[in-house]
C-alpha cells in the first residue's frame, strides 16, 4: 500500500516536471500551418511602447503622486523600472534561446516544467482578460465623460445593474470596441500592427507635448514644500521631496508596476518576428528604456507645476491644465489620451489568443484554439474568443477591484522566468559524466569530513569549471534557499513598513536574512555555469536574476490579502483543467511515452576537470 502511493507520487512528479528541450522546442514542423513572420525590430518596439505607455502615463503619475509618494513618484517609477528592466533583460534571453509563441508560458515549460508552465500561462490569460477589459473600460468611461456621460446616464436608467460586484449599466460601447479590435487582429498581423505603430508615434508625440509646455511652468518649490505651508484639512504627509517616506515610495512602486506591465507582449510574437533572436531581446530592451523615460519625464513636470496635494487623482492632466488656463492644450492632451488607450487596447489583446495558440498546441488547453486561419496566418478562432470573453467582462463587470490581480499575476510570471534562467545558466547541457574519486571512503567518513565534502561542493573550492550533473543540482538547492529566504525577507520588511515602530526582533531577522541572501548569492555565483553559446545573455547572473526575484516578491507581498484570494481561486480552477484535461492530452507526455528513456552510455565521455580527489 505504501509503496503503491510513493510509485504513484514519483509519477506525479514526473509529469509534472516534464520539460521541452530548449534545443527540441526549436525544430520546426513541415506539416503545421505556421505564423506570419512579418515584424521587424520597429514594429516590435512600437508594440511594447504601444502596450505600455497607455493611460497609465496620464493617470498613474498624478494618483501615485498624490496619495502615496508625493513628488518622489519619480522614484516610484525608477523602482518600478528597475524591478521591471531586470525581468526585461531575462526576458530578452529566453527570447534567443526560444523565439517561438507563448512568451513566459514556453520558457517556463523549458526551464521548469509542465506544471509551472502552465500556471505561469493561466496567469498570463488572467493579466491579458483583464488588461484588455479594464482599458475597454476606461477608453468607454474617457469618452463618455469627454462627452458630459451621456451613456451612463441613458444606461443606467434603461438597463441598471444593481449588483455590488458588476457595474452599473452593461456598457455596450467598451464591449463594441474590444470586438471590433478582435477582428482587426484576425484581419493580419501586419495590418495592424500597421495602426499600432501610427498611434504610438502619436503618444510619444504628446508625452513630448506635455514635458515641453510644462518646463515653462516648473516651480521647484513644489519639490520641497514645508509641513507648515500644507493646508490642514489635505493629506500632504511631512512635506518635503519625500512626504510620506520611504514607505510611500515603495508603496507607490508597487502601484507604478501596473504601468509597465505589457512590454512582455513583445516575447509573445516570438514566431511573427523575422529576426526573434537579434530583435526581440532588442525590442524589449529599447522599449523599456523609451517607456522608463517618457513616465519620469512626465511625473517630474506634473509634480514642478502643481503641488502633489491639489493632483486630481482620476485626470491630474486636464485638471493642471484648467488651473493654468491653458484650454487648447487640455483638449490636444485629453484627445491624444484616446489614442494611448487604442494602443494599450491592442498591446493588451495582441498576446491573449497567441498564449491560447501556445497551450493549446502543447495539448494543455482544447485544440481548437490551435488552428491558424490558411489566408490571414492568424489563430483566428482563439482571437474571436479572446475578445468575445473580454468584451463581456468590460461590459458587465466592475474591474477596480481586479486591477491588482494584474500585477500579481504578471509578478510571478517575471519571477518564475528569472528562476528559468538561473536554471538554464547551470545546467549542465553536455554529455559528460562526473565521477568523484574516494567517495566510498567519504560515505563511511566521520562528520567532520562530511562537513569538509559539503563546503567544498557548495562554495566550488575544488573550481571546477564546467558544469556537471552535481553543481546543477547544487545550483538548484541554493536558488530554492534564495527564494524561500526572499519571500521571509519581504515579509518581514512590508509588515516593518506598515508598522508605526519596528521591533528589535523584525530588525535583527532582516539583518540576518540579508547576510544570508548575500551569503546564498555568493555560493551561486561560485557555481560554474553552462557554456552554451546565445544571441543575448543577461549580465552578471546570478545578481540581475536574483535582484528581479527580490524585488517581484517583495512588490507582490505589497498587494492586499483581498487580491490573494482572488488570485488563489483563478489558480484553483487552472489546476481543475489541468489535472482534468492538460495531464492527459499533452503532447509532450506523450511523446515520453513513445520514446524509449535513454540511459547514460557506459562509454560516457569523461571530462578531465570534471574529474576531483578529496
Amino acid at each position: 500500500m505504501d509503496g503503491s502511493w510513493w510509485n504513484s507520487r514519483e509519477k506525479l512528479i514526473q509529469v509534472m516536471s516534464r520539460r521541452k528541450s530548449d534545443d527540441d522546442i526549436l525544430i520546426d514542423q513541415p506539416e503545421k500551418k505556421k505564423l506570419a513572420r512579418v515584424l521587424n525590430l520597429a514594429d516590435l518596439t512600437a508594440l511594447g511602447v504601444g502596450s505600455t505607455l497607455g493611460v497609465g502615463v496620464y493617470v498613474l503619475a498624478g494618483s501615485v503622486g498624490k496619495t502615496d509618494a508625493g513628488p518622489a513618484v519619480v522614484l516610484s517609477f525608477i523602482l518600478a523600472a528597475i524591478a521591471s528592466a531586470f525581468a526585461g533583460l531575462c526576458y530578452a534571453e529566453f527570447a534567443a534561446r526560444v523565439p517561438k509563441a507563448g512568451s513566459a508560458y514556453v520558457y517556463s515549460y523549458v526551464g521548469v516544467g509542465e506544471f509551472v508552465a502552465f500556471v505561469i500561462g493561466w496567469n498570463l490569460i488572467l493579466e491579458y482578460v483583464i488588461g484588455t477589459a479594464s482599458v475597454a473600460k476606461g477608453f468607454s468611461n474617457y469618452m463618455d465623460a469627454l462627452l458630459d456621460y451621456p451613456m451612463k446616464r441613458t444606461m443606467t436608467n434603461l438597463f441598471p445593474i444593481n449588483v455590488s460586484f458588476l457595474s452599473e449599466y452593461p456598457d455596450f460601447l467598451s464591449f463594441s470596441i474590444v470586438l471590433l479590435l478582435s477582428i482587426l487582429l484576425s484581419w493580419g498581423v501586419r495590418e495592424s500592427t500597421m495602426i499600432n505603430n501610427v498611434f504610438t508615434v502619436v503618444n510619444l508625440l504628446t508625452v513630448a507635448t506635455v514635458v515641453i509646455t510644462g518646463l515653462f511652468k516648473v516651480n521647484w518649490y513644489n519639490w520641497n514644500i514645508p509641513k507648515q505651508d500644507i493646508p490642514k484639512n489635505v493629506r500632504g504627509g511631512e512635506g518635503g521631496f519625500m512626504p510620506f517616506g520611504w514607505a510611500g515610495v515603495t508603496t507607490g512602486a508597487a502601484k507604478c508596476f501596473y504601468g509597465f506591465i505589457g512590454f512582455d507582449v513583445v516575447a509573445t510574437t516570438g514566431e511573427e518576428a523575422k529576426k526573434p533572436k537579434r530583435d526581440i531581446p532588442l525590442a524589449i530592451i529599447l522599449s523599456l528604456s523609451i517607456i522608463t523615460f517618457a513616465y519620469c519625464c512626465i511625473s517630474a513636470v506634473l509634480t514642478l507645476m502643481w503641488p502633489y496635494y491639489k493632483q486630481d487623482a482620476n485626470a491630474p492632466f486636464p485638471y493642471v491644465y484648467d488651473q493654468l488656463g491653458w484650454t487648447t492644450i487640455k483638449w490636444i492632451v485629453s484627445s491624444a489620451a484616446i489614442f494611448a488607450l487604442f494602443t494599450s487596447l491592442i498591446g493588451s489583446l495582441f498576446p491573449l489568443p497567441r498564449i491560447l495558440y501556445a497551450m493549446s498546441c502543447d495539448g494543455l488547453l482544447f485544440r481548437m484554439f490551435s488552428d491558424i486561419h490558411p489566408k490571414y496566418q492568424t489563430p483566428l478562432l482563439a482571437t474571436l474568443l479572446s475578445g468575445l470573453l473580454a468584451g463581456i467582462m468590460s461590459a458587465i463587470f466592475n474591474l477596480e477591484q481586479l486591477i491588482d490581480m494584474m500585477s500579481i499575476g504578471t509578478l510571478l510570471a517575471y519571477s518564475i522566468v528569472c528562476i528559468c534562467v538561473l536554471v538554464l545558466r547551470y545546467r549542465n547541457d553536455s554529455d559528460v559524466e562526473f565521477v568523484i574519486k574516494g567517495n566510498d571512503e567519504l560515505e563511511t567518513s566521520g562528520f567532520v569530513e562530511t562537513v569538509i565534502k559539503t563546503v567544498v561542493k557548495y562554495f566550488n573550492l575544488s573550481n571546477i569549471k564546467y558544469a556537471n550533473e552535481e553543481t546543477e543540482s547544487v545550483a538548484m538547492i541554493i536558488t530554492m534557499w534564495f527564494i524561500c529566504t526572499s519571500a521571509l525577507f519581504c515579509f518581514i520588511t512590508v509588515k516593518q513598513d506598515g508598522a508605526q515602530n519596528s521591533s528589535d526582533v523584525a530588525t535583527y531577522s532582516s539583518a540576518i536574512l540579508v547576510i544570508g541572501l548575500l551569503l546564498l548569492l555568493l555560493l551561486l555565483a561560485r557555481q560554474p555555469q553552462s557554456t552554451k553559446e546565445l544571441s543575448f545573455k543577461v549580465p552578471l547572473v546570478p545578481f540581475i536574476p536574483c535582484m528581479s526575484i527580490l524585488l517581484n516578491i517583495y512588490l507582490m507581498m505589497k498587494l492586499d490579502i483581498h487580491t490573494w484570494i482572488r488570485f488563489g481561486i483563478w489558480l484553483l480552477i487552472g489546476l481543475f483543467i489541468y489535472v482534468f484535461y492538460g495531464m492527459k492530452h499533452s503532447v509532450e507526455g506523450r511523446k515520453q511515452l513513445k520514446e524509449p528513456k535513454k540511459r547514460p552510455s557506459s562509454a560516457a565521455a569523461v571530462h578531465p576537470i570534471s574529474i576531483i580527489k578529496l
